[in-house]
């Protein structure tokens, strides 16, 4: 029985279709690839591809399409709504049929560890795939985004798994890549009848599992608290796996979360 894996890298480009084509295309040379989706955004500046194939066909059409991206994306002149830290931000791989998670766990770290060696770009690996408990969550690697990178990459917390710690040019322009291995996620956004971020946000932090960072008195205006290492602390909300951020969207004129 053929083992299929989805692979759903996430592309810090959502504006100019040129460059999103330049790494479809090296996806399709790939024999096999079923390139099943290619969803831009302008306001997050982000573009998300899905694509299926054999385990091995996989992890060389994710290894191209992090390798182009690398070099057409600059991340020193990125922004957009949604988090980011590296021209291929994440890239996820699912098991879909015939293989199991802990086989789609070695996948996971055959492309990391090929990543970090020929192209030299750090790399995190999360999820399943993690190598360090505090790195299952997405949102622990990429704290801070892009901008927190070279100050994070040196330390010995946070130094990548695979890949440079340096930052150099090469580093500040491709930025980092999480490599993971995951179940399918349900991903959708909700339209608020308002344009204030932080009203988006403020729901976002209640329903997230990491929830909000806790304060003294007011829980929006009153002071931060931090443990004795002094990190925020954080209060978790209410559902649990749950990742959720607000955000404006221009061409809808309305936040979402």
């Amino acid at each position: 029985m053929k083992q299929i894996i989805e692979c759903v890298p996430n592309f810090s480009e959502g504006r100019d279709m040129s460059i999103i084509k330049q790494i479809t295309d090296v996806i399709e040379t790939v024999d096999g690839i079923k390139l099943l989706d290619v969803d831009p955004g302008a306001a997050t500046n982000r573009t998300v591809v899905t694509f299926v194939v054999t385990p091995d066909e996989v992890i060389e059409a994710a290894f191209l399409a992090v390798k182009k991206a690398s070099e057409i994306i600059d991340m020193s002149k990125h922004s957009g709504a949604h988090t980011r830290f590296g021209a291929t931000d994440v890239c996820p791989l699912i098991p879909v049929s015939n293989i199991t998670m802990e086989e789609t766990v070695k996948y996971a770290h055959k492309l990391a560890e090929r990543l970090g060696t020929e192209l030299n770009i750090p790399i995190y690996c999360y999820e399943s795939a993690a190598r360090k408990p505090e790195r299952r969550n997405l949102a622990n690697c990429r704290s801070g985004e892009y901008e927190a990178l070279a100050k994070r990459i040196i330390t010995d917390e946070w130094k990548p798994d695979f890949g440079s710690n340096v930052w150099d040019e090469k580093t500040k322009r491709s930025g980092a890549t999480a490599v993971g291995a995951r179940n399918f996620l349900v991903a959708y956004n909700i339209n608020l009848n308002t344009t204030s971020v932080n009203k988006a946000n403020s729901i976002a932090f209640d329903v997230r599992e990491r929830g909000r960072v806790k304060r003294e008195g007011h829980p929006v205006t009153g002071k931060i608290v931090k443990d004795e290492n002094g990190k925020k602390v954080y209060e978790p909300g209410l559902l649990k796996s749950v990742k959720a951020i607000g955000w404006y969207i221009e061409e809808y004129g309305v936040a979402q979360i």
